[in-house]
């Protein structure tokens, strides 16, 4: 016969049990308002660039943001130096052959708080054909009302890669291995009517 203690824990337990959990929410990202943007070495300044296409879905989970998670992809044609030479020869099979590899994802598979509004992001960027695990520090810059009455959320985060890393070598000496990522973005929440 159970005694009354293991009676008390396994009520409470059944209660906890039925209670509803808080759901994330799920933002889509407004490229419109958001920015993908790097920079790399040549010769002896660096050279800055973005790309102009790219959706994700970000999930946030503000009681336990260490259920949150990130998809993006993003269209490595629509990469931009504000050269169309330099960005016709980036598109080539010398750097990311675009042909080949018509897109760059990248999807989480831990967050974890480090500091009031302040994250770490790790996933798997796949970019040229090879999957790395990177880890992307990221700001929660918060959420306000836009225009439309919709909610929006802020979001930042820097990260280095060495290019080498994926497959895309040339030119070595003449430009740097490291590439600086920037993220700047806007999402919006997906509202339930």
């Amino acid at each position: 016969m159970l005694n009354q203690s293991i009676i008390r824990k396994l009520s409470a337990l059944a209660f906890v049990l039925c209670l509803p959990l808080a759901a994330a929410d799920t933002y889509t990202i407004d490229a419109v308002h958001s920015e993908v943007g790097f920079r790399i070495r040549h010769l002896v300044s660096k050279t800055p660039g973005r790309f102009t296409r790219f959706q994700g879905v970000i999930k946030v989970d503000d009681q336990h943001l260490a259920q949150s998670s990130v998809e993006v992809t993003i269209e490595t044609a629509s990469i931009n130096t504000d050269n169309e030479a330099r960005d016709k020869h980036l598109r080539s099979p010398d750097f990311f052959d675009v042909a080949k590899y018509p897109t760059l994802t990248f999807k989480s598979v831990a967050v974890k708080e480090v500091g009031k509004g302040r994250i770490q992001v790790s996933g798997d960027l796949t970019m040229h054909g090879v999957t790395k695990r990177i880890t992307i520090p990221v700001g929660i810059l918060g959420t306000m009302k836009g225009a439309q009455n919709e909610t929006r959320g802020g979001f930042e985060g820097a990260v280095t890669l060495n290019r080498n890393e994926f497959g895309i070598t040339k030119y070595p000496g003449m430009l740097g291995d490291d590439v600086e990522v920037t993220l700047n973005i806007e999402a919006v929440k997906n509202e339930t009517k």
